[in-house]
């Protein structure tokens, strides 16, 4: 913008435009969405949805059985290297294309005209479906840790405590979806401020659950324990170590998700194309360093495995609740204490799950904003707040049949949240593949950039997210049986047949990419 335009304006008596919204009305875009979050609103909605709490809290199970200590110290560290490399390259693309459609737009423009429309069906649905997969196992672990706090406060599994059944716990999952709802309907102004509340709760959270824990518990495990030792006895029938460790991650990537929301809340985000890159930075740069502590704190805790992971202790053989439980037991004589610690959690994951729908509606909102969705002209309506309350909805119902495999089969719901890890990066990737190819003579870069370093970068972050789908689609037990088989490459299989055929069938015929409403 130059100086004549500047003082232009400032003759005029007109305040200069935002420039997030003056990026979106180059890219073709009008402003419908109230444009009302700070950087601190937009890096605290990934901050919440990545929720070290809920991720590390949910699949710490899978890494103390697939190689323990050293599988949760170190995995960590190295999914966090390369995680921070997918987020760099991704803010530098939302830098230059602040759009609620974020991964989609991103991969239309960056593949050319030639390739848009097909490059941003796939990572429109890849993403979308992703983001779905997320607040379903978000939603559906906090009805998990809901029975677990009940079964524990009513005398524990061995103490004739309350087991639910599968169908109390869909119950649970879908009035958790229901509040998700009616919570993001309200105007932007109170997400933003719940959005607020939840990244304090979740960075709070962890400095006090990660020191009460081991200071409480009455035996602690050695720093050797927790820095050396790998726990290969898994009962799994995989000797490997190395393999062990490399399963082990899941719980580490599957946390470090969903900082896609930064990118899908841009158009709510004043000056988007600098405080979009830097909510998607912050936000995974702050989880990591909250996210080691806690499974430092939590693991100095650990000092029998094998019976945290028995469906016979008193937590039915969820491991971090039998930890905090039998801190406060054996140091008081009762798991009161450990039973409120889980509440803080619980209250994390529930922050967690608000963010996803609110992520999910904006890119559902997005997407058939440009007519990719069947009934594209319903859910891309916003309300008289501005809210697009229809896609929020529509999200919340899809979330609540995603979780229903539950009840024949939890391998089955367990490939479905597969989806949710793999189906996302897929999502991540796609755009990053098409910057450091297609567009790399020809990508204009915004105020936030890698500069010489984007390319280096881009190619890695690719490679990392071919490397985690290969990784988490190997078998996890052997012999394989139908109990035990890994349903990963079936259930992204399956997702990517249907999004191809309906491509091949229908959508190549009428989706044209990214559909500007403005006229320039």
């Amino acid at each position: 913008m130059g100086s004549a335009y500047d003082t232009k304006l400032i003759i005029n008596g007109h305040l200069p435009q935002d420039s997030g919204q003056s990026r979106l009305n180059e890219l073709g875009y009008k402003q419908e969405l109230k444009r009302d979050l700070s950087v601190l609103s937009n890096f605290a909605f990934s901050f919440s949805i990545i929720s070290v709490l809920t991720g590390v809290t949910t699949l710490y199970n899978t890494g103390l059985n697939y190689g323990g200590p050293v599988s949760l110290v170190y995995g960590w560290l190295i999914a966090s290297a390369f995680t921070m490399l997918v987020a760099l390259s991704m803010a530098e693309i939302c830098s230059s294309y602040p759009t609620s459609g974020g991964l989609y737009y991103w991969s239309a423009k960056l593949a050319g005209p030639n390739w848009a429309p097909f490059a941003s069906w796939i990572t429109g649905w890849f993403n979308i479906v992703g983001q779905w997969a997320v607040t379903t196992s978000v939603d559906f672990s906090l009805a998990q840790l809901i029975q677990v706090i009940i079964l524990l406060s009513t005398g524990g599994k061995n103490g004739g405590g309350y087991e639910g059944s599968k169908y109390v716990t869909i119950a649970i999952h879908g009035g958790i979806l229901v509040l998700h709802g009616i919570i993001n309907s309200l105007p932007i102004s109170w997400l933003s401020f719940l959005g607020q509340l939840a990244a304090f709760w979740n960075v709070l959270g962890v400095f006090v659950l990660m020191i009460i824990i081991p200071c409480v518990a009455p035996e602690r495990a050695s720093a050797k324990f927790v820095f050396t030792h790998f726990n290969s006895d898994n009962g799994e029938g995989i000797n490997s170590k190395p393999y062990i460790f490399l399963v082990g991650l899941l719980m580490s990537q599957y946390t470090l998700t969903g900082y896609d929301a930064s990118a899908h809340m841009t158009e709510e985000t004043r000056d988007a194309d600098i405080n979009g890159p830097k909510g998607i930075i912050s936000a995974v740069g702050i989880s990591v360093l909250a996210g080691w502590g806690y499974i430092l704190g939590i693991t100095f805790a650990v000092t029998d495995i094998p019976y945290l992971l028995n469906e016979n202790n008193e937590a039915g053989g969820y491991a971090i609740a039998e930890i905090f439980y039998l801190a406060f037991k054996r140091r008081y004589g009762h798991g009161i204490g450990g039973i409120i610690c889980l509440g803080i959690i619980a209250v994390a994951i529930f922050f967690c799950g608000m963010g996803s729908v609110t992520a999910n509606s904006r890119m559902a909102y997005a997407f058939s904003r440009d007519g990719a969705m069947p009934l594209s002209s319903l859910w891309h309506k916003v309300n008289k707040q501005e809210v697009p309350v229809n896609a929020v909805w529509l999200s919340v119902l899809i979330s609540f049949c995603m979780a229903l495999p539950s009840l024949g089969s939890i391998v089955a719901f367990e490939a479905m949240v597969s989806i949710a890890v793999i189906g996302l990066y897929i999502a991540y990737a796609l755009p990053i593949f098409f910057r450091v190819t297609l567009a790399r003579k020809r990508f204009i870069a915004g105020p936030f950039n890698l500069g010489r370093y984007g390319f280096v970068v881009g190619w890695i972050a690719v490679i990392w997210v071919a490397t985690i789908s290969i990784l988490f689609s190997l078998p996890v037990s052997y012999p394989i049986t139908i109990e035990t088989l890994n349903y990963t490459p079936v259930a992204v299989g399956c997702l990517l047949i249907i999004v191809l055929s309906y491509w091949v069938l229908s959508g190549r015929r009428w989706f044209k990419g990214p559909i500007t409403n403005i006229q320039i």
